[in-house]
C-alpha cells in the first residue's frame, strides 16, 4: 500500500519492515500487521472480562459480547458504552447496564483469560458452558445464496487482505448479498462484533443468515442462536458439539462452504437440499 493510500488503511493495522526470503533470495519490504489489544469490559464499574481483540468496532463488540454471553437479556439493558483513551496496557470499555443486569452479573461473575482462540477460558462452572436458549427461527436459502455470501465476504475483508491474520463474520440477506461485515483477530470476536452491529442497526435476524470465515465451533453456534440467527454457514468444518448444539437449538448449520460446494450438517432442506431417500 502506498503512503498516499494511508486513509484506506483499516483501523487495527500498522506497517512494519520485514525481511523475506523466496527462491533463495532475501529482500526487505514493508508488511502490514493486525493489532492485538487487551480489551477490558467493565460493567457498572466492575471488571468482568479481558479479551484480546482488534481495536475496531469496539462498541459493536461490547454489545454483541454482552448479549451472546448472556450478560444482558436484550439491548435495552445496556444503557451506554464509553471507550476510555487507550493506554500502553490496552483499552477499557465502560458499560452501563440496568440494575437487574448488574445483579445477575454478580451472581454469575467470571474472568475470561484473554485468548483469541478460546471462548470458554475462565468459566466458573460447567453449567455456564451450555446455556438454555430459545430455538432459533427457521431460515431457508439456496446453495447459490451460500456461494454468493462466501464469495462476496472475501471482497469485504479489508484487514485480512492487508494482513492475512484476521477472521470475518458477515450478515447476509436471503439472496446471499452481504449486508454487514465485521473483522477481528478472533473468530468469536468477529461474530460478536457482527451481532452487535446487527442489533444497533436493527437488522431482523430472521431475514437472513450469518457467514463466517472459520470453523463452526460450539460457541459460534451458541452465539448465533443467542442472537436469533437461524442459519450459520462456515468456510471450514464444525465440531461434533457444534452439530449437536445446532440440532438442539434448531440452527441450520453448513460447513466447507467454498465455491459452489458445501456440506449441510443439520436441516439440509433449509439449504435447498432434499433429504436422501432410502433404496
Amino acid at each position: 500500500m502506498k503512503p498516499q493510500d494511508a486513509a484506506l488503511v483499516p483501523v487495527g493495522t500498522h506497517a512494519t519492515q520485514v525481511t523475506e526470503w523466496r527462491g533463495g533470495r532475501t529482500a526487505v519490504r514493508t508488511d502490514w500487521l493486525a493489532d492485538e489489544v487487551p480489551v477490558a469490559l467493565v460493567f457498572n464499574g466492575v471488571s468482568h472480562a479481558v479479551m484480546l481483540a482488534s481495536p475496531a468496532d469496539l462498541e459493536d463488540f461490547a454489545l454483541g459480547f454482552a448479549l451472546t454471553e448472556g450478560l444482558i437479556d436484550s439491548p435495552s439493558e445496556l444503557y451506554g458504552i464509553e471507550a476510555l483513551p487507550p493506554t500502553d496496557e490496552g483499552i477499557t470499555l465502560q458499560l452501563e447496564v440496568s440494575s437487574a443486569c448488574a445483579w445477575r452479573l454478580k451472581e454469575r461473575r467470571r474472568t475470561l483469560a484473554g485468548r483469541t482462540g478460546c471462548g470458554l477460558c475462565g468459566t466458573d462452572s460447567l453449567a455456564q458452558v451450555r446455556r438454555a436458549l430459545p430455538r432459533a427461527p427457521e431460515v431457508r436459502v439456496t446453495p447459490e445464496a451460500l456461494s454468493r455470501a462466501q464469495r462476496d465476504l472475501r471482497m469485504h475483508q479489508a484487514m485480512q487482505q492487508l494482513t492475512g491474520a484476521t477472521h470475518a463474520a458477515a450478515w447476509c440477506g436471503l439472496d446471499g448479498g452481504v449486508r454487514l461485515v465485521r473483522e477481528d483477530i478472533g473468530r468469536h470476536n468477529a461474530l460478536d462484533k457482527l451481532i452487535g452491529a446487527m442489533l444497533r442497526s436493527r437488522h431482523e435476524a430472521s431475514a437472513g443468515f450469518a457467514a463466517i470465515t472459520s470453523r463452526a465451533s460450539f460457541e459460534m453456534v451458541q452465539k448465533a442462536a443467542a442472537a436469533g440467527i437461524g442459519l450459520l454457514a462456515a468456510v471450514s468444518a464444525p465440531t461434533s458439539l457444534a452439530v449437536r448444539t445446532a440440532l438442539e437449538l434448531d440452527v441450520a448449520l453448513a460447513g466447507f462452504v467454498r465455491g459452489n460446494d458445501g456440506v449441510a450438517y443439520t436441516h439440509p432442506e433449509r439449504f435447498g437440499f432434499e433429504p436422501p431417500h432410502g433404496p
